[in-house]
């Protein structure tokens, strides 16, 4: 697919502000998109949307197709009558979570807590849903889960034996329910039928809130960028119902897990603990587990980043009982077949390669033999060589460009970074990286996020993506993910007066000028 000219900024949804702990599909988002349009941006890019477990990772959901109860706008939910002011104005639960989260750290979310909350409103919806007398309504929900029942019966049933089994993950459960007895399962379905309807309302609400705020976007001139993970968590729905699709054991263990080899994050490289598709038994019924995913996916957003495209090619396989990647191997995966299959079901791709860490020939012959726009990523740039690919003067027109991602520290952060244990830089190379910096951008480093800025949509990238945290110039507090580490990250959330007249007429003027305004 060709992409124009264009640019945008990467925020998740659970960074916008907002009074209840979290950022949700409330006023903000529509306020946001409202600051993209008038500031000539074209894309709002999103990390997943799904449901997030142990981590609060977005990238380790319960789901493939289900979107986060998390994301889901109280405000909203008092418009449509399932829930009355009492319950946000701190009459009942809320009065002590919503005393927290109006502290001085609410820059951060406070997962366990906004948990509690939702999982306290959410069945109020759902009781005052039972006694609404709105047929619409009604209607709606009942033509949601009819259209989605593919995949959200098995997700809401999944959801409803999880909570009876104490949130214990499904290969912990007892062998008839972790190996799908079918008798078993239909007994169950009957004794959760309240809670399995429950689960299936609030992704009624999840995506009746998510396609209005998509709508409105579009509407206004800005795409959704969205992101689809190679993998999927062992803990999920998808894999419980799929699981000869991985390499699994008899028991649901799984026998290899995903991962990257060391890199730029990490000297022992990354383990994320993914189980591995077992490629062989997906290509019997012609992908369609994937086609089914990519064509859900697809009907929410409309761009779609593939993360660790490289996978495609090949996936680096460790043995699950390792520490750490070190000890993995590459196997071949028949991404060619897989793409092939998706274009000709679903026609012209829409698609971003994550095409970073160690990209060989077989992975960019991939890439370009479906003419997908790869990425660069402007800190990367500075170790001295000038033919760094990722220096603007080396970019391709079919790229996104970005200042940094969401792995990467912010540009201010980056900046100011020292060495320290388990860093991949030195004192000395980070010196050499700032010199190298200024001298290639022109810049004194007063204010190095815009610097930043104008060097990628300067660039001859069709596409330009800055993170939020580099167009306000914050620094690492605001970082949303360190990469190999399994605590603090994802927490960051933007002040509600952070967007100001003149960053907005700053980068406004700036797509201008690189002719990348909508």
């Amino acid at each position: 697919m060709k992409f124009q000219r264009a640019s945008g900024i990467l925020l998740h949804p659970t960074s916008l502000p907002g009074d209840f702990g979290i950022g949700d599909l409330g006023p903000a988002a529509f306020e946001f998109v409202d600051f993209l349009a008038r500031s000539g941006q074209t894309y709002w890019q999103i990390l997943p949307l799904g449901p997030t477990g142990y981590g609060d990772s977005p990238y380790q959901c319960f789901s493939a197709f289900a979107g986060n109860p998390l994301l889901i706008s109280p405000e909203k939910l008092v418009e449509d009558g399932l829930l009355s002011e009492v319950h946000l104005a701190g009459q009942s639960v809320s009065r002590q979570f919503l005393q927290s989260v109006s502290a001085d750290d609410s820059d951060k979310v406070d997962f366990a807590s906004v948990y509690r909350w939702k999982n306290a409103i959410l069945p109020e919806a759902y009781m005052n849903f039972h006694s609404t007398t709105s047929v619409d309504l009604q209607g709606k929900f009942a033509a949601f889960a009819q259209e989605n029942a593919a995949w959200l019966d098995d997700y809401a049933l999944y959801k409803a034996i999880k909570a009876s089994q104490e949130q214990r993950p499904w290969y912990q459960w007892p062998d008839a329910l972790k190996l799908r007895n079918p008798e078993v399962l239909r007994n169950e379905a009957e004794r959760l039928y309240e809670e399995i309807q429950a689960e299936r309302f609030y992704q009624f609400l999840f995506y009746s809130q998510w396609l209005e705020l998509k709508d409105y976007a579009n509407k206004r001139g800005v795409k959704i960028a969205g992101d689809m993970p190679i993998f999927i968590a062992l803990d999920s729905a998808d894999v419980w119902c799929n699981q000869k699709k991985f390499k699994l054991n008899e028991d649901g263990s799984p026998k290899v897990i995903a991962g990257v080899p060391p890199d730029y994050f990490s000297k022992t490289g990354q383990l994320w603990g993914n189980p591995i598709y077992d490629w062989d038994v997906m290509r019997q019924d012609g992908f369609s587990w994937w086609i089914d995913r990519i064509k859900h996916t697809l009907r929410t957003v409309d761009v779609l980043r593939i993360d660790h495209f490289r996978g495609f090619a090949a996936s680096w396989e460790v043995p699950a009982d390792e520490s750490t990647a070190e000890n993995g191997r590459w196997v071949e995966v028949p991404g060619d077949e897989l793409f092939n299959t998706v274009k000709n079901e679903l026609g012209d791709l829409p698609f971003w390669a994550e095409d970073l860490g160690v990209i060989t020939p077989d992975v960019e012959k991939l890439r370009d033999s479906f003419g997908l726009p790869g990425m660069r990523i402007l800190q990367f740039a500075f170790g001295g060589d000038p033919k760094n690919h990722d220096l603007p003067h080396n970019y391709v027109s079919n790229c996104v460009a970005y200042t940094g991602t969401h792995d990467n520290d912010t540009t201010v952060g980056w900046w100011l970074s020292e060495a320290s244990a388990g860093s991949t830089r030195d004192a000395a190379e980070i010196s050499r990286e700032r010199e190298y910096c200024l001298e290639y951008l022109g810049s004194d480093g007063d204010q190095i996020h815009w610097d930043f800025i104008r060097a990628v949509w300067a660039s001859v990238a069709n596409t330009a993506i800055a993170p939020l945290q580099d167009v306000l110039g914050i620094g690492t507090e605001a970082r949303m993910n360190l990469p190999a580490t399994t605590s603090g990250n994802w927490q960051w959330r933007m002040d509600k007066d952070a967007i100001t007249d003149e960053i907005m007429d700053r980068l406004k003027k700036l797509t201008e000028i690189y002719g990348r305004a909508i």
